[in-house]
């Protein structure tokens, strides 16, 4: 079931998919930056794919190859995950393989889409990514699951999960991009994945030259999840042209032309956010603004097929009294601080940081962590083309709510724009909601910006 959408998934019995070839049996040691509490754990995607009338191949026959293809080149993948001294994360490259799922459903992607059920979060998402029995532990457990779901009109679904510690968005499209070369019938990956993890470990000796707030040692508070009784409640907001502009209105000219769509919409979403929660004035809130830190590593570059964790959680810290009484520029100018601050040197002072604190998770008290995964978009698995939808499944991850995850998205009028699934107590998500439509209906003004008469398109799931 997703929303009013209704459907049945019959499973067939999880299988191992390993490699197609023998691979090397070896110990390969994760990098610091791998290596730290708070990626311990399993993250899923998902990806719809339309009918191709040319399609002729099964896509799960089609796709249970590739993958297997794939993991001769990516073989880590096909192993386990064992603890060594100090909680050190080794790869056991066994060669079990991965979990592997196949299954129908009696449903079509128009259904989906006629039903506004095409974006996070997927009620259905636990029937289109079967959690099997003792498969999300982190160690001694398969480090990938993967289900591809024929859909009645022809189409599919292929959802994915993988153990975070293994690799990050970027890394995880090359291992898929590699499996949609092998649909398209080449012979290998057009990008060669590279190990080379030790290009982000410690130093000897580890020197921590930055103070890396986003790992401080603080108490949880249950601020934002709500008081008992407060259900937390999913949306998903689309953010198109009509949308951002209305953003931008709140801002100073010359400010905008400095800054990304990204950082323009993270900082609004943390501003108004944080009205929605209301928050003690003097409690100190947190954006985490995941950065992508492989350009910035250039002595030498990393090898574009890298496949690790290779981004940084810089944090932009201010009150809450600050954040919601000050212009919307406020908040950018710290979102564009935080991210500027990662460096190479801020990578290296990082990994040294993971091996002197004993690998410790970011401070999630106060904090919306926001990352960009548009990348998974552009999953082109040949004749089926791209998805329609490429992205996260959910509104959040593990067990912390205060996370949203930016997708590509185009509607079915052709408009392309960007999804933001957010999660909130059920009275803070209505105080958003309308906080959001004061915005967009043009009842705010800054810096001499005009009234925008657009309103916010959201999707309640």
């Amino acid at each position: 079931m997703s929303g009013s959408l209704t459907f049945k998934v019959h499973r067939q019995k999880p299988e191992l998919v390993s490699p197609a070839n023998p691979t090397p049996r070896e110990l390969k040691l994760l990098s610091d930056i791998d290596d730290q509490e708070g990626l311990r754990f399993h993250i899923p995607t998902i990806f719809f794919y339309r009918h191709n009338p040319k399609a002729y191949s099964d896509p799960v026959a089609v796709i249970r190859r590739a993958l297997a293809e794939t993991l001769v080149y990516y073989y880590p993948f096909a192993g386990r995950l064992r603890e060594g001294p100090n909680r050190k994360l080794v790869v056991d490259c066994t060669g079990e393989g991965v979990l592997f799922i196949e299954a129908d459903a009696d449903v079509t992607v128009l259904e989906f889409e006629e039903k506004d059920a095409l974006k996070p979060p997927f009620r259905c998402f636990e029937e289109l990514l079967f959690g099997v029995e003792g498969s999300s532990e982190v160690l001694n457990s398969p480090l990938m699951l993967m289900q591809v779901t024929r859909l009645k009109c022809g189409g599919f679904i292929f959802a994915v999960r993988i153990n975070h510690v293994m690799s990050d968005a970027f890394g995880l499209s090359l291992f898929l991009k590699t499996m949609c070369d092998f649909v398209r019938g080449y012979h290998a990956p057009t990008v060669p994945p590279v190990w080379e993890r030790h290009r982000l470990s410690a130093t000897v000796p580890s020197r921590v030259s930055h103070a890396h707030r986003e790992y401080d040692d603080m108490p949880v508070t249950d601020t934002e999840h709500g008081s008992k009784g407060d259900n937390l409640v999913d949306r998903s907001f689309f953010f198109g042209h009509r949308e951002m502009s209305a953003i931008r209105r709140l801002l100073p000219p010359n400010l905008v032309n400095r800054s990304t769509d990204m950082e323009t919409l993270t900082s609004f979403l943390w501003c108004y956010r944080t009205v929605a929660i209301q928050p003690d004035p003097n409690k100190e809130m947190r954006l985490i603004f995941i950065v992508n830190a492989r350009s910035k590593l250039k002595t030498p570059p990393l090898s574009p097929g890298y496949y690790g964790n290779a981004f940084a959680f810089p944090v932009a810290i201010t009150t809450a009294g600050e954040l919601t009484k000050k212009p919307l520029d406020f908040a950018l100018r710290l979102a564009k601080e935080a991210k500027s601050s990662v460096t190479e040197e801020y990578m290296r002072s990082l990994a040294n940081l993971m091996v002197t604190k004993g690998r410790p998770s970011f401070s999630s008290d106060g904090a919306y962590l926001v990352s960009d995964v548009r990348i998974f978009s552009d999953i082109d698995f040949g004749i089926w083309g791209k998805p329609v939808y490429g992205g996260i499944g959910t509104a959040k991850v593990t067990d912390f709510p205060g996370s949203s995850f930016y997708v590509s998205a185009e509607k079915r009028n052709g408009e392309r724009g960007i999804i933001v699934p957010v999660c909130l107590p059920e009275k803070a998500m209505q105080r958003f909601v309308k906080e959001l439509e004061s915005v967009f209906s043009g009842q705010f003004a800054f810096n001499g910006g005009t009234k925008s008469p657009t309103k916010l398109i959201l999707s309640s799931l």
